[in-house]
């Protein structure tokens, strides 16, 4: 081991050892960086599908002991090697499009780089930072190169590819030699098969080259490129059909013309030279490359393209604008998106055929005035940049018609710079500083026809100069007042505002959508009851007493929201009206317009939840139903069995949910006439059956009746299309099954059926299910556990409509050796691999990290940290929020009472009733709703989409995995601390859907007289599809029991953990062993039929998992990760 100072890196290692560890311990600036792909004699020699393995490999990878000051030539010059390449983000063969290597230059410091990526993660403690830099997992969000790794996919798409004798040049001083020959594009790569993973590779470019067949030799070809260096490759083949193969294939190469040319994420630092001899080049995308300027191939040399007219430079980090691109007077589409430009050189103006010119993303706060030359210029995006006001440069620029310029740094609107540019009509400004409207004079603007103000920090707006506005964006502001001109409208966005008055005169005869959500209007704008060809009416979450009868009636209106407002009852229709969706879930209805169904005949959509209902109107007068409706959704309300007939009466319906009402009976005659049903809700009530005639109902693929007094099980395994039963919380006592199941069924939830007993034959005919959950009987323990007293849960998730469930529990009520317990919730949004990973780890990782830790911010960001990590190449492209809700004794005074420490990143929240009141725990971290971490993200120059999306992707600024987003998303959680006591009722941890249609209010309500927790999640779920939900829905309800005696685990023989965590000699005056909770605490047992029911299936579980959790899911082809 050879040292220099503190300067030095040690040779190379493949693992640590007790010296390495000694050396380390002594300073925390001393660490090893891990080089991959440096060991070439080492490296996998198989196909590019085993590159993948091969990659993370040890055979492949080394560590060098260094210091934060080591530079990178310092550990070039103990390597051997010329340079080092660092690559972000993940694997290069998985994500190739979205990995890039960089050279570091030789001043780089590469420990100095890792322990800056692990602090920008999350990681405060610098001794922690030292640790997690020798854990070689993180290759898997960065990692260094000795040399920089080329994968023959990677180049482009093959064409042919095979392992033959290859003889190099004309003459024959060269031996014939067995190589792998691939014609890949537009090139033949020819390489060893030994080094054909490893970079080492020749490359011929076959454009205007030659394809000739090789006469003395049979079955081979001569591959010759074009140029005054051109180089030739013989080829010999086995057979005549892979000669014939070849040599078509190849021809059209050869004789191909280039106009296109993608070269996007290939870690370039220069243009390959062969692209210099074709001439007919006409675009070339160098984005997400880190291309120099003076190099052979650099960007100075790009002018030698005489016919190049679009070129893509986006993402280059480039820092200089690059002049000499200004003298390709061809360019006509020019992108130089995020590289961090702070100026634009005059030289610009040269560029007179630009037309479209792309420089969002950099740290622009001005135009030069020459950018006024380009009298072509159509397009100029500077989205994203540092600009606090509109540049006057936009005045020359005649043949522009829009200013995007959202994420920057205006305050003040100036509509008189706008009223001297006559030939702008979409102003894009959201995202900005605006505050602030200045108008200069009255004179009025003609020209403007779309503005879009969303996410600014406006009070007051008053555009009623701009007559000729056909559309609006202003949500998320803090609005109070609105002024609008209404010659023209045609479309209003005003959501989430505190809006008192929207003013627009005259009357808007031409709108047709009007969004006015989430405000604080007291009525509706008589000129929106006036506006002849308004379709869409969207005044939810407002203060509505009453809804116009100009409004009900108009003829022209085709969807009404009016939910969640004090409205107390409906006008009575009179004439017939074109209303499809009605929306009036979350007022004080006590009943419907007896007229509704007979006068809105092409109603195919009806929310009436959360009301007081105790009726419905009927559907006709006469003897035929006309009725058009498909979608009805009445949950909770006051509904009994005499409204039952009633729905006979629309003989369409699709959707029914009647949960949560006062339904004792469905009778048999009225259900057997709704045919077309396909989804039924009937939970909440107090049925004790369901008809005989549900078999009638063919379309059915949903039933959900849980939490109901239901005891004999339904006919319904008849359906030939029934997907999804939920029959839990019932009074089940068996189950009469045919003899084979209908092959679409896929869950079936009969848990928290006390009284239910299950032969192993019948466990044998749910064989194919998907997933079946029960209640698991607990093995032969002692007496109950400890915690038992103070905590108990219960959890549910539901897919809706979506094909695929992406958000997992986790739920363990004795965590720790029976002195704590850990909750979570896991919300992969469209993937569910990472959702199930989660489940399954992270209560191990939170249980090495208390042991390292009592401080519990420290072991909750760690719990986190280490979980983004572990989450490996699965992490790199996918993502998801997370939860985690951690119980323990407080460890100030623990013979008083127990702690709860609550961590989340992105969308899932956990809510704590206190006193009967919501305590809300987590932080959501979104664009929409956190405007530091939106600040955060576009200071970093992250490009935010029209749908407020980071680069397009997720709304969510702070995730477990998406590591290719980085710095963007990060992994570091909020962490928030509180004392339980005896006011705490529950706690409630629920996912983005669940809190999206309930608030924190309704959600406590609904549950807080629900004596099962497993009920309780249940309508939880329940509430939020009936309110609108038709996303993936999760609940946990943890109902706590904290007396004023407080925690008593020492009292029962339990020790404490100490400050260095849990004590290896805890003792129990019984000794616990693994339970099964009842199923009054709510907690499912997920079997697969593949799986058996004896003790022996508990051994390989994760540690934790016998104290409390038992998921078991059927594994699938897509569960590879287990």
């Amino acid at each position: 081991m050879k040292r220099s100072g503190s300067r030095n890196c040690l040779n190379r290692r493949s693992r640590f050892g007790s010296r390495e560890r000694d050396w380390l311990r002594e300073d925390v600036k001393r660490g090893c960086v891990y080089l991959y792909g440096a060991d070439t004699s080492t490296a996998t020699t198989t196909t590019t599908s085993s590159a993948s393995s091969a990659s993370s490999s040890s055979s492949d990878l080394h560590l060098v002991l260094c210091t934060v000051e080591t530079p990178a030539s310092e550990i070039c010059a103990g390597e051997g090697r010329e340079s080092l390449y660092l690559q972000l983000h993940g694997d290069l063969v998985r994500y190739k499009c979205k990995n890039v290597l960089r050279r570091l230059e030789p001043t780089e410091r590469p420990l100095q780089i890792v322990y800056e990526y692990l602090s920008r993660l999350g990681y405060d403690d610098p001794v922690r930072i030292q640790e997690e830099a020798t854990n070689p997992d993180l290759g898997c969000m960065l990692r260094f190169y000795g040399e920089k790794p080329c994968q023959m996919d990677h180049l482009d798409r093959i064409l042919l590819s095979g392992i033959y004798n290859v003889r190099k040049g004309k003459t024959q001083l060269h031996k014939w030699a067995e190589r792998l020959v691939v014609l890949c594009g537009t090139c033949l790569i020819v390489s060893s098969v030994k080094d054909c993973q490893t970079g080492k590779m020749h490359i011929l470019p076959l454009v205007g080259g030659k394809v000739e067949e090789v006469k003395r030799r049979q079955y081979s070809l001569a591959f010759s490129s074009a140029g005054a260096q051109a180089q030739t490759y013989h080829v010999s083949f086995e057979t005549l059909a892979e000669y014939q193969r070849w040599q078509r294939q190849a021809s059209k190469v050869v004789s191909q013309r280039i106009s296109t040319v993608d070269l996007s994420c290939y870690s370039l630092e220069e243009v390959p030279e062969h692209l210099f001899y074709s001439q007919d080049i006409t675009y070339l995308n160098l984005r997400h490359n880190f291309m120099q300027l003076e190099r052979p191939g650099g960007l100075d040399t790009l002018y030698k393209f005489s016919q190049l007219k679009g070129l893509n430079l986006s993402h280059n980090k480039l820092g200089l604008f690059p002049v000499l691109l200004c003298e390709i007077s061809t360019l006509t589409e020019l992108n130089l998106s995020c590289n961090g430009f702070h100026d634009l050189p005059s030289q610009i103006g040269n560029l007179l055929n630009l037309q479209t010119l792309c420089l969002d993303g950099n740290f622009l706060n001005t135009l030069p005035e020459e950018l006024g030359n380009l009298q072509q210029l159509s397009s100029l995006g500077i989205s994203f940049n540092n600009f606090s006001q509109i540049p006057e440069v936009y005045e020359k620029l005649t043949m522009l018609d829009k200013v995007v310029m959202a994420g920057n740094r205006l305050e003040v609107l100036n509509l008189g710079l706008l009223n001297r540019m006559s030939h702008i009509k979409h102003v894009d400004l959201r995202m900005n500083h605006l505050k602030t409207v200045v108008i200069e004079n009255l004179e009025g603007n003609k020209y403007i026809t779309h503005m879009d103000l969303r996410d600014n920090q406006l009070t007051d707006l008053d555009l009623s100069s701009l007559c000729s506005l056909e559309q609006l964006h202003c949500e998320r502001n803090q609005l109070r007042e609105l002024t609008l001109s209404g010659f023209s409208l045609r479309t209003l966005y005003a959501s989430s505002n505190r809006l008192t008055a929207v003013n627009v005169y005259p009357v808007p005869s031409l709108l047709t959508s009007l969004e006015l959500s989430r405000n604080l209007l007291e009525c509706v704008p008589d000129w929106a009851c006036e506006a002849k060809k308004i379709e869409i009416l969207d005044v939810s979450y407002n203060l509505l007493t009453e809804v116009p009868m100009r409004i009900l009636s108009s003829l022209s209106l085709r969807k009404l929201m009016v939910g969640h407002n004090h409205v107390q009852n409906l006008p009575m229709l009179v004439e017939h009206i074109p209303l499809e969706v009605l929306d009036i879930q979350h007022n004080l209805l006590t009943r419907l317009p007896d007229t509704l169904f007979s006068k809105a005949l092409n109603l195919r959509y009806l929310n009436a939840s959360a009301n007081s209902l105790e009726s419905l109107p009927s559907a006709c007068a006469g003897e035929e139903s006309l009725s058009a409706l498909q979608l009805l959704y009445l949950t909770n309300n006051l509904l009994t069995d005499q409204c039952v007939p009633v729905l006979v009466g629309h003989p369409h319906l699709r959707i029914l949910h009647l949960a949560n009402n006062q339904l004792q009976t469905f009778p048999a005659s009225k259900l057997n006439k709704l045919e077309q049903l396909e989804e039924l809700n009937l939970s909440g009530n107090k049925l004790k059956t369901i008809p005989t005639t549900i078999a009638n109902c063919k379309r059915l693929h949903t039933l959900v009746a849980h939490s109901n007094n239901i005891s004999i099980f339904p006919e319904i395994l008849q359906l030939p299309q029934i997907q999804f039963v939920d029959l839990s919380c019932n009074d089940l006592t068996e189950i009469l099954i045919p003899e084979a199941l209908p092959a679409a069924l896929q869950d079936l939830d009969l848990t928290g059926n006390t009284n239910l007993v299950l032969e192993h034959k019948t466990l044998d005919t749910f064989s194919h299910i998907t997933t079946l959950k029960i209640d698991q009987k607990p093995l032969p323990t002692t007496d109950s556990t400890v915690t038992s007293t103070f905590w108990s849960h219960g959890l549910a998730e539901m897919a809706g409509q979506r094909n695929k469930l992406c958000v997992s529990s986790l739920a363990v009520d004795n965590f720790a050796e029976g002195v704590g317990a850990v909750y979570g919730m896991f919300d992969g949004d469209r993937n569910e691999e990472l959702p199930r990973l989660l489940q399954c780890t992270m209560a191990d990782v939170l249980l090495e990290e208390v042991q390292q830790s009592t401080n519990d911010t420290i072991f909750m960001a760690n719990t986190f940290l280490v979980s983004h990590r572990k989450l490996g190449m699965a992490g790199q492209k996918l993502g998801s929020s997370a939860l985690l809700c951690y119980i323990r004794p407080d460890t100030a005074d623990p013979t008083s009472s127990f702690s709860l420490t609550v961590a989340n990143v992105g969308t899932c929240q956990a809510v704590l009733c206190r006193g009967g009141k919501p305590m809300p725990l987590s932080k959501v971290f979104s664009l929409e709703q956190d405007s530091e971490e939106a600040q955060r993200v576009k200071d970093q120059k992250a490009i935010i989409t029209e749908d407020n999306k980071v680069n397009g992707v997720t709304c969510c600024t702070r995730m477990l995995g998406c590591t290719y987003l980085y710095p963007w998303i990060l992994p570091k959680p909020h962490i928030s601390s509180t004392t339980l006591t005896i006011q705490d009722e529950l706690l409630i941890l629920g996912n983005k859907a669940l809190w999206e249609h309930l608030s924190y209010t309704d959600a406590v309500s609904a549950v807080r007289h629900v004596q099962d927790p497993l009920a309780a999640a249940k309508k939880l779920c329940t509430l939020a599809q009936s309110y609108g939900c038709q996303d993936n829905v999760g609940a946990i309800v943890v109902y706590l029991n904290i007396g004023e005696e407080g925690c008593t685990c020492e009292m029962n023989g339990l020790s404490l953990p100490g400050p260095v965590g849990f004590a290896s000699t805890t003792t129990i005056k019984d000794p616990l062993k693994p339970t099964t909770p009842s199923s009054s605490s709510g907690i499912a047992s997920e079997f697969s039929s593949e799986m058996s029911t004896s003790e022996d299936n508990f051994e390989n579980l994760p540690a934790w998992a016998g104290k409390g959790l038992f998921l078991w899911r059927k594994i699938t082809e897509d569960d590879s990760f287990y």
